[in-house]
C-alpha cells in the first residue's frame, strides 16, 4: 500500500467533530499513548510475560501510524511529503550512511 493511500483510508475514521487543531492534539496525544502501549509490551517481560507476539507489536505500531497519518492530515501534509523530507534530511546528514561523528557534530541548523 502506498503511504498517501494509507493516509486517505485512515482519514475516513478521524472523528468528524474535531477541527484541525483538535485533530492535531488528538493525534499527538494518541501517538504518545501508542508508544506507551508498544513500550509496555517490552516492560511486561520484567513481570514474567515473556511472550511478545509479532502480531501484537504490529498492531500497536499500526495504531501509532494511524495517529501519525491523522497528524499529517490535520496539518494539511501528506505522509509521502513528510517521508521525503525526512529521507532528504538523512541523505544530507549522512551521505555515506550513518556516521556517529556526524551524529555527534551536526552542522548548524541541522535539526
Amino acid at each position: 500500500m502506498e503511504a498517501n493511500e494509507y493516509q486517505r483510508l485512515a482519514s475516513r475514521t478521524i472523528g468528524k467533530n474535531m477541527d484541525a487543531v483538535d485533530q492535531e492534539y488528538h493525534a499527538l496525544h494518541g501517538m504518545v499513548g501508542e508508544i506507551g502501549e508498544l513500550h509496555s509490551i517490552y516492560q511486561k517481560r520484567y513481570q514474567g510475560h515473556l511472550e511478545q507476539t509479532d502480531e501484537h507489536r504490529k498492531k500497536e505500531l499500526g495504531d501509532l501510524l494511524w495517529f501519525v497519518a491523522e497528524y499529517c492530515t490535520a496539518c494539511g501534509w501528506t505522509l509521502e511529503e513528510v517521508m521525503t523530507l525526512n529521507i532528504d534530511k538523512l541523505k544530507a546528514r549522512y551521505p555515506e550512511g550513518f556516521d556517529s561523528e556526524k551524529s555527534l557534530h551536526r552542522q548548524e541548523g541541522d535539526i
